[in-house]
C-alpha cells in the first residue's frame, strides 16, 4: 500500500499516514508559471495499491485537477489499483438539474474521475447519497456520525439532549445520530428562496429546555444553520450548537458564526482550516486521520468498511 498526498489538505494526509505508520510516498506535485499542473510520481508504484488523498475544496477547479492529473501519472506508472480518497467532494450538491439547461455536475466529476483511471473512491458524507450512482466503479461513502457521537458522549451531559435537523433533506443524517445518542429529534421546516439564502419557517418537534445539536453535511454561507439555532433558541432551547462534516465557510460566514446564538461549531477536518478559521472562538475541528485510516487499511486488505458504522 502507497499513500499519496496531494496539496489541499496536507496535515490531514500526514494524520493519515501516521495513524497508518505508512510514510506518505514522494511525489512532486507543482505548478509551471502559466498554472498548467505538473505531477511526478519520485518511487516507484508499479504493481502497488495507491490511495491518493485530496479534498476538492477551494480552488476547487486546481485541486480537481491535481488529483486527475495524479491518478493519470499513477495509471501510466503501472500501479495495481487506484483509490482516490476525497475527504470532501467537491461539486456534490450539483447532483441534479435544478432549471432548464442546467449540469449535473457531481456526474461529471464521477466520469472524469473514472476517465482518469481511478479503481474506486473513498468519500466522507457526499450530500446526496445517490451520488454513488454516478459511479460506475465502487464507493465507499464514510459517515462522521461515530465522531460527532463520541465528541457529544464527552462533552455534553447525558440528559436533555435533542438533535435537530436544519431541512427536511437532511433529516436521515440527524435521525442516524440521534439513534447513536440515544435521544430525541426536531426538525426545522424551511423555505429557500434562492441558492445560499435561507427562510427558517417552522419547528417541527418540542425543543423547549434542551440542550439542541443541529447536524449537517456542509456549513457554507453559514445562513441554514444560523437561521436554524436562532429558530430553536426562540422555541424555548437551553443551548444550541452545531456538528458539521465539512466547514466551507464561505463568504460572511465566520462573521455570520460568531454573532449568532451558538454556542460552538464543530466540524471535521476534510477542508484545510484558513488562518481566519483557526481563529473564530466558535469554531473546533475533530480529527478525520483514525477514520479514513481503518477504512484505508480495511479497503486495503480487503475487509469490510461498513463495520465502522455497525
Amino acid at each position: 500500500m502507497k499513500l499519496i498526498a496531494c496539496n489541499s489538505n496536507r496535515p490531514l494526509a500526514e494524520d493519515i499516514a501516521d495513524y497508518l505508520k505508512t510514510p506518505l510516498a514522494k511525489a512532486s506535485i507543482r505548478s509551471f508559471s502559466d498554472d498548467e499542473i505538473f505531477v511526478e510520481i519520485l518511487e516507484n508504484v508499479r504493481g502497488e495499491d495507491v490511495f491518493v488523498i485530496q479534498s476538492t475544496s477551494k480552488p476547487a477547479n486546481d485541486h480537481l485537477m491535481e488529483l486527475l492529473i495524479t491518478i493519470d501519472a499513477l495509471k501510466r506508472g503501472s500501479a495495481h489499483r487506484i483509490t482516490a480518497c476525497l475527504p470532501y467532494f467537491g461539486y456534490a450538491r450539483q447532483d441534479r438539474k435544478s432549471g432548464p439547461r442546467t449540469p449535473i455536475s457531481a456526474k461529471l466529476v464521477a466520469d472524469i474521475l473514472t476517465t482518469a483511471g481511478a479503481d474506486r473512491v473513498l468519500t466522507l458524507d457526499l450530500h446526496a447519497g445517490q451520488i454513488q450512482g454516478f459511479f460506475n466503479i465502487p464507493v465507499d461513502n464514510l459517515f462522521a456520525t461515530p465522531l460527532f457521537e463520541k465528541d457529544i458522549h464527552e462533552r455534553l451531559p447525558p440528559d436533555g439532549l435533542l438533535i435537530v435537523s436544519p431541512d427536511v433533506g437532511g433529516l436521515v443524517r440527524a435521525r442516524s445520530l440521534a439513534k447513536r445518542i440515544p435521544c430525541g429529534l426536531a426538525v426545522i421546516d424551511k423555505r429557500r428562496e434562492k441558492a445560499g439564502v435561507s427562510e427558517v419557517m417552522n419547528v417541527i418537534g418540542e425543543v423547549k429546555g434542551f440542550h439542541c445539536v443541529i447536524t449537517d453535511d456542509i456549513i457554507d454561507s453559514a445562513g441554514t444553520v444560523c437561521n436554524a439555532a436562532n429558530a430553536v433558541m426562540e422555541a424555548g432551547a437551553a443551548s444550541v450548537r452545531a456538528y458539521v462534516t465539512h466547514g466551507v465557510f464561505s463568504s460572511t460566514a465566520l462573521e455570520l458564526i460568531e454573532k449568532s446564538l451558538l454556542e460552538e461549531v464543530v466540524v471535521t477536518d476534510s477542508i484545510l482550516a484558513t488562518e481566519k478559521v483557526k481563529a473564530c472562538s466558535k469554531i473546533r475541528q475533530i480529527q478525520l486521520a483514525p477514520l479514513l485510516g481503518e477504512a484505508i487499511e480495511r479497503i486495503s486488505l480487503e475487509k469490510s468498511v461498513s463495520i465502522l458504522f455497525a
